[in-house]
């Protein structure tokens, strides 16, 4: 039997954390550019990727920020591409498939369900902000829900699924979120080989613990059987230990300064740091690391030669 491989899945920038935050998250397409080529030449073979306002860093849904880096690194690298249909939680739907339905990339974030995702709770740390809508986008998800409805989602499959041929990184924040997958598998709207991203710490989501992990994956287990791989990101200080615990477990691995701004004790440098980390904590595991022809392979995702950039 063939070694099982790991995919590495590095998300760049996200739009949870600001400026302020960390010195190395990057914001402009250039640094993103250029921390996600590292990212993928450190042995990522997935990058998870958004934009930001390359003026102030806030999250942007502009097709047009977006192909300021996308085409850089599909050239610099064979990684897979995956965009996020997530964006913010103040977007609309609308604004948040205008980047993906452009670019018809290989693969996309879709989020399994409305929920709150509370990022108020940063404010509890003091600190000097570089900019004004920092602050105030935190302080907005006190009273915002993350929109992902029935609709929304039907609509989605069609649009990118069907229509563009892009297959997804369902992200799961919840136990419930299992259960509408299995939902629209269950109508014949998605099939295998599933990619399910269990995402543990999330205020609003379910916490980062290795129970919740476990009982993540026993849900799985029990309603997609073989037909699913999963993949763990777990928020802030928690990422490195359940990741860990995820590829013991048989699982996928996400890194990313979208998920936390650290390595070890300190602030990472740029996003190939943890990818190097968690690529060290793989070897130290004997299992190898799928390589981006690998990942298509046990995603079924249909080349980056087919995508619009």
């Amino acid at each position: 039997m063939a070694p099982r491989k790991v995919i590495i899945t590095c998300a760049v920038t996200g739009s949870v954390h600001t400026p302020s935050m960390s010195p190395y998250l990057p914001v402009t397409p250039d640094q993103i550019a250029a921390d996600a080529i590292a990212a993928a030449e450190a042995g990522a073979s997935i990058l998870h990727l958004h934009a930001r306002d390359p003026r102030d860093g806030r999250p942007t849904a502009d097709p047009d920020v977006f192909m300021q880096f996308l085409p850089r690194i599909k050239q610099a690298t064979s990684a897979v591409i995956n965009i996020t249909t997530g964006g913010s939680s103040l977007m609309t739907l609308d604004q948040r498939l205008a980047a993906p339905l452009r670019v018809q990339p290989e693969m996309c974030s879709l989020n399994m369900g409305s929920m709150n995702f509370a990022l108020f709770p940063m404010l509890d740390k003091p600190k000097e902000w570089q900019h004004e809508w920092e602050p105030k986008l935190l302080e907005a998800t006190r009273d915002t829900i993350f929109k992902n409805t029935f609709a929304d989602m039907e609509g989605l499959l069609e649009r990118l699924g069907k229509g563009c041929g892009t297959r997804f990184e369902f992200e799961c924040y919840d136990v419930g979120h299992l259960y509408s997958l299995a939902h629209f598998r269950d109508r014949g709207l998605v099939s295998g080989p599933l990619f399910i991203q269990f995402v543990l710490g999330i205020l609003g989501g379910i916490g980062a613990d290795p129970d919740n992990l476990v009982h993540m994956k026993r849900i799985a287990d029990k309603l997609f059987g073989d037909s699913y791989q999963f993949s763990v990101l777990a928020a802030g200080r928690n990422q490195m230990p359940l990741i860990s615990i995820a590829a013991a477990m048989g699982g996928n691995v996400r890194v990313g300064l979208e998920d936390s701004l650290y390595d070890g004790r300190q602030l990472a440098k740029s996003n190939a740091d943890q990818v190097r980390r968690i690529r060290g904590i793989l070897d130290g595991l004997s299992l190898e690391v799928a390589t981006p022809a690998e990942a298509r392979d046990m995603l079924a995702l249909k080349g980056g030669d087919r995508v619009a950039f």
